[in-house]
């Protein structure tokens, strides 16, 4: 989970940094960011009605949450940033949301090599801001816990 810290909170906030932020597109999601004036970055995520009913929404949101909490090392202090979830991301697997976050970051400037000390502070598990290996190249978690088991699948074996 993202810090609380680390969170874009407020309306007036959302639509001044909507107003005046420099915004980068990408076919999953939009990046706006505004200079802040603090010494670490804040994040908040819009998702609309378009992409789904509740369950699709939150799981947008989980999505670019995540890929942002992985990658916060990586993004230069002092500013807000808003996140927008597009129609392609609720079909996206976590890899691809992860990448499109990281090249939203790089084209809008934000971007900056990983300070260690940092790192350890900014995420709530491991020291490294790189996800898994085997979790990139799985399916995401939500889509591997709700597949359906046929019938076929399980044993009749009497004890």
């Amino acid at each position: 989970m993202l810090k609380k810290r680390y969170r874009l909170r407020g309306s007036a906030r959302f639509a001044e940094v909507r107003e005046k932020g420099k915004s980068v597109a990408h076919p999953l999601a939009v990046l706006i960011a505004l200079p802040n004036d603090l010494p670490y970055s804040r994040f908040g995520f819009s998702v609309s009605r378009r992409i789904g009913k509740a369950v699709k929404r939150n799981r947008a949101k989980r999505l670019l949450r995540e890929a942002v909490r992985l990658q916060l090392s990586n993004f230069a202090p002092g500013y807000d940033v808003i996140l927008i979830a597009r129609t392609p991301l609720r079909d996206a697997k976590f890899a691809a949301v992860y990448e499109a976050v990281g090249q939203l970051a790089r084209r809008a400037g934000l971007w900056q090599t990983a300070q260690p000390s940092l790192a350890a502070e900014a995420s709530e598990g491991p020291a490294d801001s790189q996800p898994q290996t085997e979790d990139v190249e799985n399916e995401d978690r939500c889509s591997l816990a709700h597949q359906v088991v046929s019938d076929d699948d399980i044993s009749t074996a009497s004890p």
